[in-house]
């Protein structure tokens, strides 16, 4: 990634999750290029700039389950994309397993919370439009994992 990768400055009000969200996508953007093992993926985002106001238990969560459930997280998004999974931006594809990780294995969090934070993040680090299709990808897959909660969303 470019300069950007270690100082986005989007918003100055990045809460430690946020951050942990922004590093963790950063490791998965890593990761899928250079298809290095989480631990040095994890060691090298560690030692960057600004990691330090990052909420790091979290960041290890993200990244460790993302990466090591990754085949089955494509495997769930891979009906919802209108290409194959190799044809995604790298940003795009990081924020898609980013968020279905999210999506499947942290239900304490909000499922607009989770599509919220990977189109701010595919915003900040990735093409023109690719937040209006990880916010589309998500918005499905929330239907198919947490349709309860998006059913009570909508009688809101």
């Amino acid at each position: 990634m470019n300069d950007k990768t270690t100082h986005a400055n989007p918003s100055k009000n990045r809460t430690p999750r946020h951050r942990a969200r922004e590093f963790a996508l950063q490791g998965l953007y890593q990761w899928l290029l250079n298809n290095e093992p989480s631990s040095t993926v994890a060691n090298n985002i560690r030692n960057a700039h600004g990691f330090d106001k990052a909420d790091g238990e979290f960041f290890s969560a993200l990244l460790n389950g993302t990466i090591s459930t990754s085949l089955e997280l494509r495997e769930t998004i891979s009906p919802l994309i209108d290409r194959g999974i190799a044809e995604l931006s790298p940003i795009e594809h990081g924020a898609l397993l980013l968020g279905a990780y999210e999506l499947k294995n942290h239900p304490e969090i909000p499922y607009r919370v989770v599509i919220n934070e990977a189109v701010e993040l595919t915003k900040s680090f990735g093409g023109i439009d690719g937040h209006k299709y990880v916010n589309g990808v998500l918005d499905k897959l929330a239907g198919k994992l947490r349709p309860e909660e998006v059913v009570a969303d909508a009688r809101r």
